[in-house]
């Protein structure tokens, strides 16, 4: 796939765009006015691979928190705002990292400016974040979704342009996943901004995962993006590892483990659900990039597994432990996944990534 072309911006410590990996953020689910509650889930994320973190900032008492906020964490910090220019301005005073406006609730073009001047003074990059469900009623109402999204888009580029700021990335979000895909599809090639991609609302974290890897993954594999946000009714760091396999899955990046199992079915004599599971819990301690595999024939499995850097084939009461597709023992059902972490552990040495 070739990736589309960007210009490329610093967020904190992060560069978006351009020929940098694709960033993965989230944004924290706690009340932004509990410094320490914010601080705590911000290192959470840090610890589960979270590059970029964003902050609600519905008040002024949220706004006045950020600062401590910034000097407690080390991820770069955006504040997303609504409805009020003067909480954005609060925001760039305590020291964010980036801002998130949504121009469907902040529509005054003078209030923008003033944000703007302030964002360019400090050169804090301005993302304009289109939400499919928060655009003005009588904004183009007869025009299909995603031309009203990108047309509110380009609106807001081409005024932040005028006011000589250029620091900008876009985000067209929905619900509805084709729409959220003909939007980005549409402004790609009308802009050289970065883009952030997501499904908004997408739901519980299956169903939720499901819906954000195909909008997610097919924009992806298009080359357009430059960030993800998945965005579940669940804990952030839920969000952050969906993220991480969507852009695992597509060879666009490596964090960790990736673990191939097969489906089982009643040729199967050790119950694969339950091992995969138990594999799949104990590789959260490993950090390497390794591809691990848990195959229910010893027949089959070293061969349609061959590609995994480890893996195990059970049979009955016992199992193979093979690498690359090659045998290298066979231990009894009881030691399979002692037997398969520890050799998991072993490559991760030989790596020298250390175990996590």
């Amino acid at each position: 796939m070739t990736r589309r072309t960007s210009k490329p911006l610093r967020i904190g410590k992060v560069t978006v765009g351009g020929n940098a990996p694709i960033a993965v953020q989230s944004m924290t689910k706690t009340d932004t006015r509990d410094i320490r509650a914010t601080v705590n889930q911000v290192k959470e994320l840090e610890d589960c691979g979270c590059e970029i973190v964003r902050v609600a900032v519905p008040d002024k008492e949220a706004a006045e928190s950020l600062a401590a906020i910034k000097k407690s964490v080390s991820l770069p910090l955006i504040a997303d705002i609504h409805f009020d220019y003067r909480l954005a301005l609060a925001a760039l005073g305590a020291g964010v990292d980036g801002l998130r406006l949504n121009p469907g609730n902040i529509g005054d073009k003078e209030q923008i400016a003033k944000v703007v001047a302030a964002a360019k003074e400090r050169s804090v990059p301005i993302r304009i974040g289109i939400n499919a469900g928060s655009l003005p009623a009588d904004f183009q109402p007869k025009a299909p979704m995603a031309k009203r999204m990108v047309k509110m888009a380009l609106e807001q580029i081409r005024l932040m342009e005028s006011l000589d700021f250029d620091l900008i990335k876009v985000s067209l979000k929905a619900f509805d996943v084709p729409t959220t895909i003909r939007a980005y599809q549409m402004i790609a090639d009308k802009i050289p901004y970065p883009l952030h991609l997501g499904i908004t609302e997408a739901g519980l974290p299956r169903t939720g995962a499901v819906r954000s890897a195909t909008g997610i993954g097919i924009l992806l594999y298009q080359g357009i993006g430059d960030t993800v946000r998945v965005s579940l009714s669940a804990h952030p760091c839920e969000e952050v590892f969906v993220a991480y396999e969507i852009l695992k899955s597509l060879g666009l990046r490596q964090r960790g483990p990736t673990l191939v199992s097969c489906p089982s079915c009643g040729r199967a004599e050790v119950d694969i659900i339950a091992l995969a599971e138990a594999v799949s819990k104990r590789l959260g301690k490993i950090t390497a990039p390794i591809r691990v595999a848990v195959m229910g024939c010893v027949v089959n499995g070293p061969g349609e597994a061959r590609d995994a850097d480890v893996g195990i084939a059970c049979g009955k009461g016992k199992g193979a432990i093979f690498r690359k597709g090659s045998i290298i023992n066979t231990v009894n059902e009881k030691d399979l996944l002692e037997a398969l972490i520890a050799e998991a552990e072993r490559i991760e040495q030989a790596l020298g990534c250390g175990i996590g």
